[in-house]
């Protein structure tokens, strides 16, 4: 993706609820492996950290697709909340094909922003820009992930997927999510799954 148009979509950066039902096989908190009998070309060898599943679906975060490294100062001014203190770069990955100019920030829990929301074991999400700056000041949390993108599915539809062999769900750890190596992902995830059988 051309560094213009990341700037742009990260403008989206936007909150997203996570309550609802549980549905009783809930795989939120857990990491979602894409299986090599999965063919759709937005998914193949993914791995995607899961923000809810219950009743009315589900939603995750794909952790292993990077799209570009921007300039934090860049990034802040294009979202009008220009600061002098930042530095680095900041990471772009791509998170799923529902609404790509949506950004989120996947993090430790170490350190909330206003509208963080901590899905499982010390790993949260907000879609708070004021994230943003923590992160490009060195304030923020101590392990992040920004994204673009979700990936959803309706009712129903991941357990059906699931049970195809499309997926794997396997345990999740913030050695594995914010790894500095995101291309290792998916054979680290997938080969948690043949531990377990």
């Amino acid at each position: 993706m051309h560094r213009l148009a990341v700037i742009v979509a990260l403008l989206a950066l936007a909150p997203i609820g996570v309550g609802g039902a549980s549905s009783g096989a809930t795989t939120a908190g857990q990491l979602l492996v894409a299986l090599d009998d999965l063919r759709d070309p937005r998914f193949v060898r993914t791995v995607i950290y899961m923000l809810r599943h219950d009743a009315d679906g589900a939603m995750g975060l794909v952790v292993n697709r990077p799209l570009a490294e921007m300039p934090a100062a860049e990034m802040l001014a294009r979202f009008g909340i220009p600061d002098e203190q930042v530095h680095g770069t900041i990471r772009v990955h791509y998170g799923g094909p529902v609404e790509p100019g949506r950004g989120f920030v996947l993090h430790t829990a170490d350190h909330m922003a206003a509208g963080s929301q901590v899905v499982a074991d010390g790993v949260a999400f907000t879609g708070s820009p004021e994230m943003l700056k923590l992160i490009a000041r060195g304030a923020g949390p101590r392990r992040s992930l920004l994204v673009l993108g979700y990936a959803g599915w309706a009712p129903g539809q991941l357990e059906g997927e699931i049970q195809r062999g499309s997926w794997a769900t396997v345990s999740s750890d913030a050695a594995l999510l914010f790894t500095d190596d995101p291309d290792r992902t998916w054979e680290r995830a997938l080969a948690r799954r043949k531990l377990r059988v």
